[in-house]
């Protein structure tokens, strides 16, 4: 895949949706007023459909960077650094400096109370039920005591990262069945008594859209007629009341679309990194930050335009502190090619086995 796309600006955008989305929940309380979900009549916030870029996004990538793995650990490895260390460090920051500056209770007995460390052990897990610090209101809202409300997908994120893992080296990562996986996602998001799957069916076909696209890159499938299909859809989902039913077929084909799409101007999103992952994990709790420091008062644009430059801040530091040196330690091809090259130099040739035996 070449490297000449728009997947990190579009990943840009769907974190800076997210955020935006968030600046009404912790401002409001609700979401009642956000603009996507007046628009849509209640069917979804934008930040709700920058997830479901993020996977169909995802789902194109992860699947490329299995193919370009040397093996299945390797493959495991990057996904685990891609994730966990900027996730260890935010939640260490939100539990050591946010917390006590938030909490009501003494600093030595905050310090002690065993909640701290299991919100950063329990988060680190993937433990979808840890939610708050000790003391900790940051408004006086119903989602004033959430730290960080958006770690919720990361779980659901990483099990489709496995499920990749397992396709793949079962040689099973083909049209056929990502097909299949697709028209399950899609009826998770149709029929309730799919429930039973929870949430990763029900995020299921976001990412599979993108595992699909994939696979069918070199077939013809990405051209401006089928995005304006696309398109058209998207916006006709609407007024069905179809709108996060059909945006796996859509609104994912639309990402990858533009992402690919090489007579687009390509955007410089990574100039200053690779900022998208740290402005998810650190956007809520700055903005909840934000709005404990205004006294509860700050309207939701306010909350906005201050946490946005601060999270892009915080998620710069993460990127040239934590995530890249990390990521430098991913096993890369060429260095399994050298090693190969390396034995093949020293061992003898099979034939030359076979003829000494």
């Amino acid at each position: 895949m070449t490297r000449a796309n728009n997947f990190d600006a579009l990943r840009l955008l769907a974190a800076s949706s997210v955020i935006f989305s968030h600046s009404f929940l912790i401002a409001e309380g609700t979401q009642d007023h956000e603009p996507l979900i007046l628009l849509t009549g209640r069917q979804s916030i934008l930040g709700l459909a920058g997830v479901f870029v993020f996977f169909a996004i995802s789902g194109f990538l992860v699947t490329e960077s299995f193919e370009r793995s040397p093996s299945a650990l390797a493959y495991l490895l990057k996904r685990l650094l891609r994730i966990f260390p900027g996730l260890v460090v935010m939640l260490v920051v939100s539990a050591f400096i946010i917390g006590p500056l938030v909490t009501t209770q003494p600093l030595g007995e905050y310090l002690h109370r065993p909640q701290v460390y299991g919100y950063v052990l329990g988060n680190t897990l993937l433990n979808l039920t840890v939610h708050e610090l000790p003391g900790v209101l940051f408004v006086k809202n119903p989602v004033g005591l959430e730290v960080n409300g958006s770690l919720w997908t990361l779980r659901y994120e990483f099990m489709m990262y496995v499920m990749v893992m397992v396709l793949g080296s079962l040689r099973l990562l083909r049209p056929s069945v990502l097909i299949g996986l697709l028209a399950l996602g899609l009826a998770c998001l149709r029929w309730d008594a799919l429930g039973v799957l929870g949430t990763w069916g029900w995020l299921l076909g976001f990412f599979a859209i993108g595992m699909l696209l994939y696979t069918l890159r070199d077939t013809g499938i990405f051209d401006g007629r089928i995005a304006l299909a696309a398109l058209a859809g998207l916006v006709l989902s609407v007024p069905l009341r179809q709108f996060i039913e059909l945006f796996p077929l859509f609104g994912g084909y639309l990402a990858i679309y533009l992402a690919t799409d090489r007579r687009l101007p390509v955007l410089p999103a990574t100039r200053f990194g690779d900022l998208s992952y740290g402005l998810y994990i650190y956007g809520w709790p700055i903005e909840a930050m934000v709005m404990h420091l205004s006294g509860g008062r700050a309207a939701w644009w306010q909350v906005f335009l201050i946490s946005l430059p601060l999270a892009a801040a915080a998620a710069f530091l993460s990127w040239r502190f934590v995530e890249e040196p990390m990521l430098r330690l991913k096993p890369r091809r060429a260095g399994m090619r050298d090693i190969s090259e390396r034995a093949a130099r020293v061992l003898p040739p099979p034939e030359r086995v076979r003829r000494a035996g």
